[in-house]
């Protein structure tokens, strides 16, 4: 089936091919990756969409020396397939297989491990950086999307490559045409002229001469700028110190090849600006490249994608709830950092266009411009993934809380999310929160109670958050309602003896089914703060051993509120805290990735079965 791809075993065997039979290659790449993420899921679009790209990079720079850093990583698996891993496809974000971004451990060839966005250009420079002190002439790349350039690490970078003069790359993919004109002939013909040698000793040798008449020089500088500026978008970024090439096209091998090989020899920093079209080469993917985006398998002849279970997540409760509110609140505003359709608001921004706000990828400026919406009286609720909010973790503090505004926090993905692996799993959110002042932070074990709690969040005059799994929960109905819950209380939901189990959000289904075969008093603890500090006090009065379990790292977390509640009242009683471990946890099924921490309800059973053998 494939003849030209089975001889590439490395970027060195992809060297070694005519210039004429790389487009044959990238139409075997193309059939390969559909017919790979066809049977494991994962990225479609945005790969397809970097063929040609991806294999004039690995041909014109000498990788592994030279450094490719690619924004959030999720259009690499074509270079995994170049550097010796194809084979591995087929254990792609599974357990024990390959990841679906990055990652250094990995191969030599993924120099920077990477999962979230607009980091690439910063990483780069620093690269770069390093080989300009070692006085070596290796050359660093940034491949980052248009979409990552919304992030404002993305800028910081660019403002500080054009004063550095470090031999560094970046490379736009502009695969939305959102800043784009038009490709053509004329565009591809001057981004070889601007990208040679001619061009660049020309622009060198005039500004020498010109230099004994700045007049004449600045009035020469402003010509070429404005020249330029007629026929490319690249003004902004020759106004960061880089040298603009393009827009072209961003599937034209021979324009691809002839650009990268001009620009591997220049000095100083360089910024490309390439076209290409997500889910290029596969129809279904070209006419729909959102649902093909991060796709399950799915059958690659009709390209049916299997519609989820049609039990509802909890990001659709959410969403459904969102509406509910803001047709009973004209004050509710909507925030979300670029991920509408992932945090479930569709139908928010179509039913309220005038309250969605999408900022981008820029998730510190999400939160300061909520705390500015709720300074003038309006209720901003922020969907926002829990490793989304990591980065916006200065503004939480410094323009939230510390001012004690009521800005909502919605954190979808809180926990493990499976698949996506270390980058994307909510593992620390309830330890970065619960330390700060004025937040109240809450963890629904089921979709009804989610709801309740999104209720009793919004009607707060005062930071919240709460904070719930990717995917469904035990299967609760909800009612359209907007009811509310007493602040700080949790409940008993299942009585017993000796043992007392505090769940916390999702661990409460797993410890209700421990409990009940341990004969275990079991409660939900629904708010890690404020702490239901009555209700722990009462189980450690009537209980011999406490038990708190949580889908959190156990370092800071809702355990953690509880030893410091029993330490505090100066009670001395057995304490067992359960959850994530102390190392990041790589992908996996996420049932699998839970019992392999012990927080199913065998592995809570067996925990505490070990700790009472101990007596």
């Amino acid at each position: 089936m494939y003849t030209l791809l089975d001889t590439i075993k490395s970027p060195e065997d992809l060297r070694k091919l005519e210039r004429d039979q790389l487009p044959q290659l990238a139409a075997e790449l193309r059939e390969f990756l559909v017919e790979s993420v066809s049977k494991t899921g994962g990225h479609l679009s945005s790969n397809l969409g970097t063929v040609e790209l991806t294999i004039a990079l690995h041909t014109i720079f000498n990788t592994p020396q030279d450094k490719l850093v690619w924004d959030v990583g999720h259009q690499t698996y074509v270079h995994k397939i170049l550097t010796g891993r194809r084979a591995a496809m087929s254990t792609l974000r599974m357990k024990g297989g390959i990841a679906g971004f990055p990652k250094r451990e990995e191969s030599p060839y993924d120099t920077f491990g990477t999962g979230h966005s607009s980091t690439s250009i910063s990483a780069a420079l620093g690269m770069a950086a390093a080989a300009k002190l070692r006085g070596s002439d290796e050359r660093a790349a940034a491949i980052i999307g248009d979409g990552a350039m919304t992030g404002g690490m993305a800028f910081e970078a660019l403002n500080n490559a054009g004063a550095m003069d470090a031999n560094v790359l970046v490379i736009l993919n502009d695969n939305d045409m959102s800043i784009s004109r038009p490709v053509g002939a004329l565009n591809n013909y001057l981004a070889k002229l601007m990208s040679g040698r001619f061009y660049a000793a020309v622009r060198s040798r005039s500004e020498k001469m010109l230099k004994g008449m700045p007049p004449v020089l600045e009035f020469a500088k402003r010509t070429e700028e404005h020249l330029k500026g007629m026929v490319i978008p690249g003004t902004m970024f020759e106004e960061f110190g880089f040298n603009y090439i393009g827009p072209i096209d961003g599937h034209d091998i021979d324009v691809l090849l002839d650009t990268l090989s001009n620009i591997r020899k220049l000095e100083g920093p360089q910024f490309l600006h390439i076209v290409t079209q997500k889910g290029k080469g596969y129809d279904k993917a070209e006419a729909d490249c959102l649902l093909y985006h991060g796709v399950s398998k799915f059958d690659r002849t009709s390209g049916i994608v299997p519609k989820p279970t049609q039990q509802q997540t909890y990001t659709q409760v959410f969403g459904d709830w969102l509406c509910d509110m803001a047709a009973a609140d004209e004050k509710l505003v909507g925030i979300t950092p670029a991920m509408c359709e992932g945090s479930g608001m569709p139908e928010f921004a179509e039913k309220f266009p005038q309250r969605y706000f999408d900022v981008g990828i820029a998730e510190q400026h999400a939160l300061t411009f909520a705390a500015g919406m709720a300074c003038e009286g309006y209720k901003p609720v922020v969907a926002i993934y829990s490793t989304f909010l990591q980065r916006a973790y200065d503004q939480l503090i410094h323009d939230i809380t510390i001012q004690n505004l009521p800005v909502m926090l919605a954190i979808d993905r809180g926990g493990l999310v499976g698949a996506d692996g270390a980058t994307h799993a909510g593992s620390f959110d309830l330890s970065f929160l619960r330390c700060i002042p004025n937040m109240t932070i809450m963890t629904p074990s089921d979709e009804s109670e989610c709801r309740m709690m999104l209720s009793t969040a919004y009607q707060m005059n005062s930071p919240t958050a709460v904070r719930y799994p990717r995917g469904s929960g035990p299967g609760v109905a909800t009612e359209n309602h907007l009811q509310t819950i007493p602040v700080g209380k949790g409940e008993v939901r299942l009585a017993g003896k000796d043992i007392a189990i505090l769940a916390f959000g999702s661990m409460l289904e797993p410890a209700l089914e421990a409990g009940k075969q341990l004969g275990a008093t079991v409660a939900n603890m629904r708010f890690v703060k404020p702490l239901d500090e009555e209700l722990v006090m009462r189980l450690a009065r009537e209980h011999t051993l406490i038990v708190t379990v949580e889908e959190n790292t156990i370092q800071g977390g809702a355990g953690s509120a509880v030893a410091e509640c029993l330490a505090k009242q100066g009670v001395a009683v057995s304490t067992l805290h359960l959850g994530l471990p102390d190392h990041f946890i790589e992908q996996g099924e996420h049932k699998q990735l839970l019992a392999d921490a012990g927080l199913d309800a065998a592995g809570i059973l067996r925990s505490i079965q070990t700790r009472a053998a101990r007596k």
